[in-house]
């Protein structure tokens, strides 16, 4: 039935959508509405179908059956790029954004010029990107090299290079997963104030408490289908997760317990003393013990990545020193690290973590060539079996050892990046963000494979912002702009730790806190 007024109908309306990979049924007839000035959320573990509708919702993806509609008008030809830009827009998770070419040539790409074969008015287009800008409450330079903004920045320019298209409907992939608390914020009110202008937003995001903080309808989707949609107010975080994973959550409780571990007198296994960043992080020490788990905890600008990356010998230190299971380490140095029994989990598993090409074998034994043959040639043989071993002990879900690692959803492919720097086993592990991006099981799983590390007597160190990743921990450091001002035992509460890692509360203000002066 025709719509008589279209303009006030769903921006965006997707009913009866199914779409197979061969074998894979990557969605089942599953549908979500998007009203104008919409804040929607999408939610659902890894290989739910988010992705499949949002290929489909673009235009990249043809659906084989279901209808798509924008507005009320079908959706444009398959290929019709513009029609399809002029409708909506995605501001993926890994930025599109070209760093190399100022705000301005990102924003007008492959349209700097209004009439073919004329010179591109370089003066006009500065003009026309300050316009675009100013229109949508963008504060950026126009003549600014994008490399050199921040993320949220990079994220505004997308959103105002999409609305530019004319686009009413913009898709936002885990929008928030690089930025720190302030960040997110800044992002957050900018899509509130564009709302008010009727710009409807499709949010996907693994941070369920960022769905309460931002949007008013949630889709929940599980196993390719479309499970309930509701008004975020009335669907709670319980029922949400319930949705979500099919399964009733342990009253809330993790799959591990953190236990009571006066009993670590034994020798440290990771001593850091007087250790200095310049711009990072100042004098900072710490010693951890044999079955230990220490959180190290802060946003973005607080440098406890950069301490994480100089353990991994990514950074060179101005001073201090790092010392594991009683042998000094040469900072610095990446093979140093590694050979002192530093095993290292990188905060990008895109761009740090994994050569996408190569199978789950190979990317597993990236570190362990030298112990899988004589004289440096690596045995097919070894390789496999030691990738079968650890697809086994990690319980990574994959066809077998040789597929390739990119056909893994990011919770498997995370689990690979871990089995890799397990594979030297090492007497630390240090896992920056080691749950970014990954589904609310994923998560359960891996912070589990971080604790069973400990237990088997190692130590781990979880360099994170994300509390469900610090709840793991026998203890937790907080860092505020590169220094240690609180540390807190199991059992603190969101708000102490959040408010230590926003530099709102010193020490002295929290009852459970205390800082380490060795």
């Amino acid at each position: 039935m025709a719509d008589p007024s279209p303009a006030r109908g769903p921006v965006v309306e997707a009913d009866g959508i199914s779409k197979r990979f061969g074998a894979t049924v990557a969605l089942s007839d599953a549908r979500i509405s998007v009203a104008p000035g919409e804040s929607h959320a999408l939610v659902g573990r890894n290989g739910a179908g988010k992705s499949t509708l949002v290929s489909i919702l673009t235009g990249l993806q043809n659906p084989d059956t279901g209808t798509l509609r924008f507005n009320g008008e079908p959706a444009p030809a398959p290929g019709d790029t513009d029609a399809w830009r002029s409708r909506v827009a995605c501001v993926y998770q890994r930025s599109t954004i070209i760093p190399a070419l100022t705000v301005a040539e990102n924003l007008f790409l492959d349209r700097q010029s209004t009439r073919a074969l004329r010179p591109i008015s370089w003066k006009q287009l500065r003009r026309r990107a300050g316009e675009l800008l100013a229109e949508y409450g963008v504060d950026v330079d126009p003549t600014a090299r994008a490399g050199e903004l921040t993320v949220e920045q990079r994220q505004f320019v997308e959103i105002a290079r999409a609305l530019s298209f004319g686009a009413r409907f913009i898709i936002l992939d885990e929008p928030t997963a690089k930025l720190d608390a302030h960040g997110i914020e800044k992002l957050f009110d900018k899509l509130r104030s564009l709302q008010q202008q009727g710009v409807a937003f499709l949010f996907i995001s693994h941070h369920l408490q960022e769905v309460y903080d931002l949007c008013t309808t949630v889709t929940v989707y599980r196993d390719a289908r479309h499970i309930v949609t509701a008004p975020v107010a009335e669907l709670g975080q319980q029922a949400l997760v319930e949705a979500m994973t099919g399964e009733s959550t342990r009253n809330g409780e993790p799959a591990w317990s953190v236990t009571d571990r006066q009993d670590l007198d034994s020798t440290p296994l990771l001593e850091v003393a007087g250790l200095s960043l310049t711009g990072s992080y100042q004098d900072f020490a710490l010693t951890a013990r044999p079955g230990e788990v220490v959180g190290l905890a802060g946003a973005a600008a607080s440098g406890n990545v950069q301490l994480g990356e100089t353990l991994a010998g990514l950074h060179r230190p101005q001073s201090g020193t790092v010392t594991v299971a009683g042998r000094p380490v040469r900072t610095g140095r990446v093979p140093a690290a590694l050979a002192a029994g530093i095993g290292f989990v990188p905060e990008d598993r895109h761009i740090q973590g994994l050569i996408p090409q190569r199978s789950v074998a190979e990317n597993a034994t990236l570190t362990v060539g030298d112990q899988l043959g004589p004289f440096g040639t690596v045995l097919p043989s070894r390789t496999r079996a030691f990738a079968e071993r650890m697809i086994a002990d990690l319980d990574i879900k994959t066809p077998g050892p040789s597929t390739p690692v990119s056909a893994l959803s990011g919770g498997n492919q995370q689990k690979v990046v871990i089995a890799r720097a397990l594979a030297t086993e090492p007497h630390v592990l240090v896992a920056i963000r080691p749950t970014n991006g990954v589904d609310i099981k994923s998560k359960e799983s891996l912070l589990g494979t971080v604790r069973q590390v400990a237990d088997a007597g190692k130590t781990a160190l979880i360099v994170s912002d994300e509390l469900d990743d610090l709840r793991v921990c026998d203890r937790v450091l907080a860092m505020f702009h590169g220094r240690v001002v609180a540390e807190f035992a199991p059992g603190w509460s969101d708000e102490e730790l959040v408010s230590a890692m926003e530099g709102m509360t010193g020490p002295t203000d929290t009852k459970e806190s205390h800082v380490s002066h060795h």
